[in-house]
């Protein structure tokens, strides 16, 4: 449905408050983005409070972030972020950067949000992944986001925040949402002794689920669990299969400590044979 220029600044304005009233943004934290088309987007203003903006001062940009029409505030300098985003993402066309407290704590800590707990979770968010640190406002962190812009639709921004991103801005906020709701389940049952994951067949079927409702977006199931089609491992939970079965890239599956352990025998045992060979 066509909106207006002004409709979509009083959208942008209307989840700024919202972020700001849930506590996702301090002081002026916080940016997000709509795009128009390849080439037009609008901003929300650097030096301002999200829960207190006005129509006015969102900004209409190009790529290049110039303006494309007369305004005494200043976009987001945190825009090459969401750019990154729009050029790797042609299904996304809005952008949400925040930082809220539980999901940005996990952040600092260095812990991606990667534990299959929720049904809910798993059907419409997946996964939300750690990406590397990298200085606000430089290229440092969009080039961050790029091993997971293609299978994730929301990443957390070491010691810094979150990001997350959709079809449309209500998408986009609502992925901001989860993710904080996420964090906040995930570290209560850790205070409670931790987190019982989904057992890999039960995960199957929320697959088919999402498959069958026809989310948009992208979802890194064959990462997050790639043994969920493994009929041995439908009673195990993902961690516990991956643990058994190994998985690509995987580090702490058995595949990948076995293939550990045959490298190092081969170095020692072709160092103590060049020893002996002198």
């Amino acid at each position: 449905m066509y909106k207006s220029d002004y409709e979509i600044k009083k959208e942008l304005c209307e989840i700024g408050r919202r972020i700001y009233n849930d506590g996702f943004v301090a002081a002026n934290d916080g940016n997000f983005s709509v795009k128009i088309d390849e080439d037009t987007y609008f901003v929300t203003p650097t030096g301002v409070s999200k829960g207190f903006m006005t129509p006015e001062m969102i900004c209409k940009v190009d790529k290049n972030l110039n303006l494309k029409e007369p305004n005494k505030w200043k976009p987001s300098s945190e825009f090459k972020m969401h750019l990154r985003v729009y050029q790797e993402r042609p299904d996304v066309n809005a952008v949400v950067h925040a930082h809220p407290p539980i999901a940005t704590s996990f952040a600092i800590a260095g812990i991606p949000l990667d534990k299959l707990i929720m049904p809910e979770a798993v059907i419409f968010l997946g996964g939300v992944p750690l990406a590397e640190y990298g200085t606000p406002s430089t290229m440092e962190i969009p080039d961050s986001l790029m091993p997971y812009l293609q299978d994730y639709d929301a990443i957390l921004l070491a010691n810094h925040g979150a990001l997350s991103f959709g079809v449309d801005l209500n998408t986009a906020f609502f992925r901001m949402e989860s993710t904080e709701f996420y964090a906040k389940l995930l570290m209560y049952a850790r205070l409670l002794g931790g987190e019982k994951e989904i057992p890999c067949g039960e995960v199957k079927k929320l697959i088919d689920l999402r498959k069958s409702f026809n989310v948009p977006g992208h979802h890194p199931m064959e990462k997050l669990c790639p043994s969920c089609y493994n009929e041995n491992a439908k009673d195990m939970t993902p961690t516990e299969a991956a643990e058994k079965f190994g998985k690509p890239g995987c580090t702490s599956g058995n595949a990948a400590k076995d293939a550990s352990i045959e490298d190092i025998v081969a170095e020692v045992t072709k160092r103590v044979l060049e020893k002996y060979n002198k």
